[in-house]
């Protein structure tokens, strides 16, 4: 492993990641939290807040830049003294923050960002972040706990792997240091940002409440996940070695759009490796380990009955 590792969670990230989550529409039927938690939340929100956050991308520059913001406030303040160090932060602040993290800002009024980023800000966090359940945090905080007693005498690969549920991250010049920070809002998907020379892996934390079935939730997605032909096909092609996702396209002969949703249920599940440049997925391959640990588990279930 060629990062320096380390596990990060402050109850900002969530508060990033919760407005990331409903920011980004095309991700509503993937998510644990399904369409059902977006039309709820809506409702809680008032009307001209909602239809601003409606115009929203997420693979706006803008965006990009303020949850830059959520990743380089000091450590220890909480949400409301997240918002407090926003409050304050001067242009001359802002400028020095993005320099000193590779990120130049684009050809925008660094003021009208700044003060659109606090009334966002401040609105998500009264209208829903504040009465977000406590037992979500409580969770993601003792995740990053027991992690970081994972980590200690670890083999870095292997942590990595399990941890992000089979990402890999390859080297590059331009990052040095891998930064992991479980996330409840948009699982199972992860998500990979690269600022400066630090690599954020906002990693599925498989978490959830409430959940006291025999089988996971995450279990019973892998068994789910094998359930279709195509995706049997896939694994068995990657079975020979990486391969990018055009290869996986003209294997199976299907569109790239049903191909691509094939893949994000196999990632989801586990049973693929995602291979990451920087924040650019490369390739994919066979995670052998899903699916020895799938029948153990199966087996495990069966023999408890």
């Amino acid at each position: 492993m060629d990062y320096r590792i380390d596990i990060k969670f402050e109850p900002v990230h969530e508060f990033m990641n919760s407005l990331h989550t409903y920011i980004c529409r095309a991700s509503y039927k993937k998510i644990d939290l399904s369409p059902s938690w977006a039309t709820a939340t809506k409702k809680q929100l008032k009307p001209e807040f909602a239809a601003m956050l409606d115009e929203m991308l997420v693979n706006g520059d803008w965006w990009s830049f303020a949850y830059l913001l959520g990743l380089l406030v000091p450590e220890g303040r909480g949400v409301e003294g997240f918002l407090d160090w926003l409050e304050k932060l001067t242009i001359q602040d802002l400028v020095q923050l993005f320099t000193a993290n590779g990120n130049e800002f684009p050809d925008e009024d660094l003021e009208v960002f700044l003060a659109r980023t606090r009334s966002m800000f401040e609105q998500w966090y009264e209208q829903y972040f504040r009465n977000v359940d406590p037992a979500i945090l409580q969770a993601l905080e003792r995740e990053k706990e027991e992690r970081l007693q994972q980590l200690t005498d670890a083999d870095l690969a292997d942590f990595v792997d399990e941890t992000t549920n089979g990402m890999l991250f390859k080297p590059v010049d331009s990052a040095d240091e891998l930064v992991l920070i479980p996330q409840y809002h948009f699982q199972p998907v992860n998500m990979v940002t690269h600022y400066g020379r630090k690599i954020y892996c906002h990693y599925n934390s498989r978490i959830y409440l409430g959940d006291d079935d025999y089988i996971p939730t995450h279990d019973l997605r892998m068994i789910r996940s094998l359930g279709e032909k195509s995706r049997l096909k896939i694994l068995r092609f990657l079975h020979g070695g990486p391969r990018t996702f055009t290869e996986i396209v003209s294997h199976v002969q299907l569109s790239k759009g049903i191909t691509h949703d094939h893949i994000s249920k196999l990632r989801t599940a586990g049973l693929i490796y995602a291979h990451f440049e920087g924040e650019n997925l490369t390739e994919y391959s066979l995670r052998k380990r899903a699916i020895h640990q799938m029948q153990e588990r199966l087996l495990g279930y069966i023999e408890e009955g």
